[in-house]
């Protein structure tokens, strides 16, 4: 009897293969995955911006006009989409902090365990393949062999990567980084508020992949995102950021020729959202204090409804989850706004919601229209003004898309797509791999593979 094709397989038979049915077609034995916190398209597109590297990338592979991320369009939400190729709703990474209805502590969704569905570090690990990560979001205690992950401590007056030397694994990694790559790390030279720490990144990377020739290596890199929150969309800061962002790139492809695994190496460089330039500042919890559904302190006091705010959008919860009343208020609050701050957003229903795959827990959501931001203050006027960019608009606006390009083993050279979904990149990756994902939201691009078929 003939063999069955995997994906053969999986689509007639209705069966689940293990990822390492495929592992012996891997079109390439090293994935380089690196995530350039917000990533425009133009940033490779346009040669006025500073990516030498990235333009080299893209006429050697494949790119994407835009990629289409996942609602709200903020950072840990779409790296998590990123690496398992479902929305919020199924992979339970619904923003970057957690919704604590006793007060906001601080903490972001820093912990892997949090993460509802397969990754594409579990499936590497379940097919017997390596993997490091260096700064991906949600992977505190992560099972990735060298990983130093991104997290913070709440206490400011803490070493600054206390928190990261605390869950680096093995233990000590990052020291080992700092000896042999980077130098001392420290809150002068690893700041946002600096490019240093991308280019540091970038060297950690190319160390990583040099030494330890992972064959998953995870990347995420934060300037661009940072300077466009602080300066807007265009500024001098953008362009010095993207400039190193690039040189991180071009510092672990390096790496990756000198370990002598280039020809057998996959680079995927992507972001998880683009940015829109502010002009106003939207703060609903005003009108809810005002309501008396909650008070205008740390804790909420009293609470009965309050929204959760992050980038662009705000979404409702509820103290408890059955007071339909507290969302009849909420929403007649809303109906009764004048019309010229109506304008300002759009509220989405429970089955809005689960249209874009977000928040299964919220009541519902407001959704900003471009160029204005929310904040979660229940004090001072609600609307305000406002300078530099964000995100986590609705990911259908034209300025939300982010990008992709991907080069090396297993790509086909000249391919193009415009546009794809940030669902697709896990499918993308794992095919890379020789793995196979299955129950997900995206599928891989397949004409940017020089093979279609497993």
């Amino acid at each position: 009897m003939p063999t069955i094709p995997c994906f053969l397989a999986t689509l007639l038979l209705g069966v689940s293969l293990p990822a390492t049915a495929v592992a012996d077609a891997r079109p390439a034995d090293h994935v380089v995955l690196i995530s350039i916190d917000g990533l425009r398209p133009e940033f490779y597109l346009d040669p006025r911006w500073p990516a030498p590297m990235l333009r080299q990338l893209m006429a050697r592979g494949a790119h994407a006009e835009g990629v289409q991320g996942v609602f709200p369009t903020v950072t840990y939400p779409s790296h998590t989409t990123i690496v398992t190729g479902v929305r919020p709703d199924r992979h339970g990474i619904h923003y970057n902090s957690p919704f604590e209805p006793g007060g906001q502590t601080g903490r972001w969704y820093w912990e892997e365990t949090l993460i509802r569905v397969p990754t594409l570090w579990d499936l590497a690990r379940e097919a017997g393949l390596e993997t490091a990560g260096l700064g991906w979001p949600v992977t505190v205690g992560a099972p990735i062999d060298r990983n130093v992950p991104e997290v913070w401590s709440l206490d400011r007056d803490s070493e600054p990567l206390a928190a990261t030397r605390a869950v680096d694994t093995p233990a000590d990694l990052l020291e080992e980084i700092e000896r042999e790559a980077t130098g001392r790390l420290h809150g002068r030279n690893f700041t946002i508020d600096h490019l240093t720490r991308d280019d540091r990144v970038g060297a950690a990377a190319a160390y990583l992949l040099e030494t330890y020739r992972p064959n998953l290596l995870l990347v995420h890199l934060i300037g661009t995102d940072h300077f466009q929150h602080e300066d807007g969309r265009e500024s001098p800061r953008v362009e010095l950021s993207v400039a190193a962002a690039d040189r991180a790139v071009a510092q672990i492809h390096e790496a990756a020729e000198r370990a002598g695994i280039l020809e057998r190496t996959a680079f995927v460089v992507t972001g998880d959202h683009g940015h829109i330039d502010l002009h106003t500042r939207l703060a609903p919890n005003v009108w809810l204090a005002e309501a008396g559904l909650m008070e205008p302190a740390a804790d909420r006091g009293r609470l009965r409804a309050t929204f959760h705010t992050t980038g662009a959008a705000a979404f409702l919860h509820l103290a408890d989850p059955d007071d339909h009343a507290a969302v009849a208020k909420v929403q007649e609050i809303l109906a009764g706004l004048p019309r010229g701050i109506r304008k300002l957003f759009r509220v989405l229903d429970r089955e809005a919601l689960a249209e874009v795959g977000a928040a299964p827990e919220a009541a519902l959501a407001l959704a900003l229209e471009p160029g204005v931001h929310v904040t979660s203050s229940a004090t001072g006027p609600a609307v305000r003004e406002a300078d530099g960019a964000t995100h986590g608009y609705l990911p259908h606006h034209e300025q939300m898309l982010t990008g992709l390009v991907a080069s090396g083993s297993g790509l086909r050279p000249g391919a193009a797509a415009a546009k794809l979904h940030l669902e697709d990149i896990a499918p993308l990756v794992a095919r890379l791999l020789g793995l196979e994902m299955t129950d997900v939201d995206g599928v891989a691009p397949l004409g940017f593979l020089l093979e279609s078929e497993p």
